[in-house]
């Protein structure tokens, strides 16, 4: 009887031994994992943008007098040299030496423009044709296999950009002949014996849409009054005020991705230019910050994009590096690596080095890896990871190297 109650009560311990140890031992923790990819990797700035005409256009009065209304309105398209506006020249009586002295400084300086204008043409023609031989030369080269797809790709833009800046600089040359010819014919109104007697025609300089009409009623206007502005709405460019900091990984020729402007698709552009002078401006939060302004094309064919305007937000994704065929990791996988001693004690400043949980055989097993660039989801692995292999993402603090694991039901 004894003995069976020992042999009961050893049962019951061990049991209970069992039942403790299955309590208390440590459960598959669940986890989200994702897999590693290979493909295409981009990483780039993403900023808010507005768009602008390259060239905006102030037509103003050339002489005082009385304004006839102005029967424009924003929007509608003028040919160059179409009359925009009438004015009245004041009497005779009341034009004094004085105002005969601004009408003729409005000539030495419209004839000034004119000059400046002619050197702005001659400069940019040299430098078109300097892209065009560069362009050449680097097909040749290319050709024989001595230069690199890159160099050609940036002559190629260096061309483009080129030809556009010719273009701007022969329609100043045109709207700045425009402008002395107005400043002459207003001086021979006014001298004139029949001055006061007849309207004066305001023209326009260049051909393009009626952006803004600063005085449509009938009025007496000053010498130099602002009356319409005009401007071509095809030549379009796209303003992004980066900050300072990122600014610094934008190049010329940086493709840009166009997103959110209102329409279907995405656009593609080009920058152009990273603006050397910085400003501030006080974020949402009240934060200073310094800012640069990068200038950017629209590369996508003008259909696509024919209705946009002037001053129109969108959001432009400026890429600063791209692969590809790239290992990607999603970003929330990435946790770093304790820092080791000589790290710890300051003996020499480096990147943090980086690590993931790779799931094999419903385990966790921590990882190194390095890597190349990092995107906003994405990160470029360099080392360490091989595509098809399964990662946690948003791994928990609690997880330690070979801890037993289950997926999570998603």
């Amino acid at each position: 009887m004894q003995k069976k109650t020992w042999m009961l009560g050893g049962g019951a311990v061990v049991a209970l031994a069992v039942l403790l140890a299955w309590a208390f031992a440590p459960r598959p923790q669940p986890v989200e994992v994702a897999d590693v990819a290979q493909g295409r990797f981009e990483a780039g700035i993403d900023e808010d943008a507005k768009t602008r005409l390259r060239d905006r256009y102030a037509v103003s009065a050339p002489l005082a007098g009385r304004l006839a209304r102005i029967a424009l309105r924003e929007g509608d398209a003028v040919r160059a040299g179409e009359v925009v506006a009438r004015i009245l020249p004041a009497l005779p009586a009341l034009l004094d030496e004085r105002s005969l002295q601004e009408h003729r400084a409005r000539v030495d300086a419209a004839q000034a423009g004119v000059q400046r204008a002619g050197v702005r043409a001659e400069r940019s023609r040299v430098v078109l044709e300097q892209a065009r031989g560069d362009l050449r030369r680097s097909e040749d080269l290319a050709r024989q296999g001595f230069v690199a797809a890159a160099r050609l790709d940036a002559d190629r833009l260096a061309l483009d950009a080129a030809q556009k800046d010719a273009q701007a600089a022969m329609l100043e040359q045109q709207a700045a002949r425009a402008d002395l010819a107005q400043a002459r014919a207003a001086l021979g109104v006014v001298q004139g014996p029949q001055a006061g007697g007849r309207a004066f025609e305001v023209r326009a300089p260049v051909a393009g849409r009626v952006l803004r009409v600063a005085q449509a009623s009938e009025g007496m206007v000053g010498l130099g009054t602002v009356l319409v502005e005009l401007g071509d709405t095809t030549q379009l460019e796209v303003v992004a005020p980066l900050l300072s900091t990122d600014a610094l990984q934008v190049r010329a020729g940086s493709p840009v991705r166009i997103e959110r402007w209102g329409g279907p698709g995405v656009l593609q552009g080009r920058v152009r230019a990273v603006e050397p002078a910085a400003f501030t401006k006080v974020s949402a939060l009240g934060v200073e910050e310094q800012r640069v302004n990068v200038l950017i094309d629209l590369t996508s064919p003008a259909a696509q994009w024919a209705a946009l305007g002037d001053g129109y937000r969108v959001v432009a994704r400026v890429l600063t590096r791209e692969a590809e065929d790239a290992t990607l990791v999603p970003v929330s996988a990435l946790f770093p690596l304790p820092a080791d001693g000589a790290a710890a004690a300051g003996a020499e400043p480096a990147a943090p080095r980086m690590a993931v949980f790779v799931v094999q055989e419903g385990r966790a097993r921590r990882v190194p890896v390095v890597l190349e660039a990092r995107g906003a989801t994405h990160a470029w692995v360099k080392e360490g990871l091989q595509a098809g292999a399964q990662v946690v993402v948003y791994p928990p603090a609690t997880l330690a190297d070979g801890a037993r694991v289950r997926l999570r039901a998603p």
